[in-house]
């Protein structure tokens, strides 16, 4: 049974938030900062490139920043997807 929230890089975070349309806004240290507009407002997400793997709480903090749900987040890439097991005809699944 997979878990609820997988262990995820700093290489597949950013893949998902390419997936969604996010870009690159700025750097500053090992912190990269991605902008996107969801659902009618502007989101930013930060992503750590100093970690191998983010724990649960880091992950959960991307989705929030994100503005998607954790299916939606998961579910940009066809690899990300599988870790929850979640199979959609698409990728990146649409948002709701």
């Amino acid at each position: 049974m997979p878990r609820k929230y997988p262990t995820l890089t700093p290489s597949e975070v950013i893949a998902i938030i390419r997936a969604r349309g996010f870009v690159y806004d700025h750097s500053r240290g090992s912190h990269e900062y991605y902008c996107a507009e969801i659902r009618g407002q502007t989101h930013y997400v930060t992503v750590d490139k100093h970690y191998k793997q983010f724990s649960v709480e880091r992950i959960r903090d991307m989705i929030d920043q994100s503005g998607l749900t954790r299916e939606e987040f998961y579910g940009s890439t066809k690899r990300t997807a599988k870790k929850i097991n979640l199979i959609a005809p698409q990728y990146p699944i649409p948002l709701e």
